[in-house]
């Protein structure tokens, strides 16, 4: 399921953002246990985009809070998300998150792959921010069980974090940690070195959108702005705005598009020029996000 999903998120990307520029490609092909330090400007796109490049299934940690209800943890375990407790969520929280150390380490020692936003937190800013205990703390537990897995570093940046037709700068590094995380000293060390590694790869992006207004950009203008006026309203003062832009697309997109084609059936036009122009529309997609 997590495979065929995949498939659809990266073309739902194709449409969303005018580039996704990616740097050393040939570590998304990486076996084995594998740590993904990113940091954290965008929200859940951060871990859309990052967990889409890589070719093989992905395991995320993501803020605690958001598993408080029955029915939202069952989802987020089904799309391989484990919970992180911050301490904005209540001290009583705490806890847990030696549930999220320990099971980190038994999925890294199966040979599986996990994502941390080591920042811990999202400004909407492509600033590094302060990092947090967390990531140190999953290499610890690893560690104590003689365990190193592989560690890449992604630098994710954006050129705007409002809207469709952005530009991203996504570049991956490997960063080595050969000697084990044991005490605090030994965190602190260990956060200090990818902070200075991570900010390299955190790479200047390019001025704002230009969209060219051409058939594609008229074709799906109705639903966008009724999209993007309803999350504007559900998301303010908060940094979600991209992440439930992108989600509402997702599952809505396809639905417009099965009316669109319904309709045209509907007034007699042929079926092979319905999908003919369709087609045409879609080939027009890099002409309409054009960054300039």
């Amino acid at each position: 399921m997590i495979s065929i999903l995949k498939l659809f998120i990266r073309a739902a990307l194709w449409l969303f953002c005018a580039e996704i520029n990616t740097k050393n490609k040939y570590l998304l092909n990486s076996r084995g246990p594998l740590l993904i330090i990113a940091n954290h400007p965008n929200s859940f796109l951060d871990a859309i985009i990052i967990g889409s490049r890589y070719n093989r299934r992905i395991h995320f940690l993501a803020r605690g809070d958001v598993f408080t209800k029955r029915h939202h943890r069952f989802l987020l375990k089904l799309l391989n998300m484990i919970p992180v407790y911050r301490i904005r969520e209540g001290k009583e929280f705490l806890h847990l998150n030696e549930y999220t150390f320990i099971e980190s380490a038994k999925l890294l020692k199966n040979n599986e792959a996990i994502l941390i936003f080591i920042e811990g937190t999202c400004l909407n800013t492509n600033k590094l921010q302060p990092f947090k205990k967390g990531t140190a703390r999953i290499l610890q537990s690893c560690h104590i069980q003689n365990l190193f897995p592989n560690i890449h570093l992604a630098g994710i940046s954006y050129n705007n974090f409002k809207g469709i037709g952005k530009k991203v700068n996504l570049c991956f590094d490997i960063f080595t940690q050969n000697t084990p995380i044991l005490t605090p000293k030994e965190r602190v060390a260990f956060n200090n070195a990818v902070f200075l590694k991570l900010s390299s790869l955190i790479l200047p992006t390019a001025h704002k959108p230009n969209l060219k207004k051409n058939a594609l950009y008229y074709f799906n203008l109705p639903l966008y702005r009724l999209v993007y006026k309803f999350v504007d309203k559900k998301t303010k003062g908060t940094v979600f705005f991209d992440s439930v832009l992108f989600g509402t697309l997702f599952f809505l997109y396809p639905v417009y598009l099965i009316l669109i084609i319904i309709l045209l059936h509907c007034i007699n036009i042929p079926q092979p020029i319905i999908f003919g122009t369709l087609a045409l529309l879609f080939l027009l997609r890099n002409q309409t996000m054009s960054i300039s």
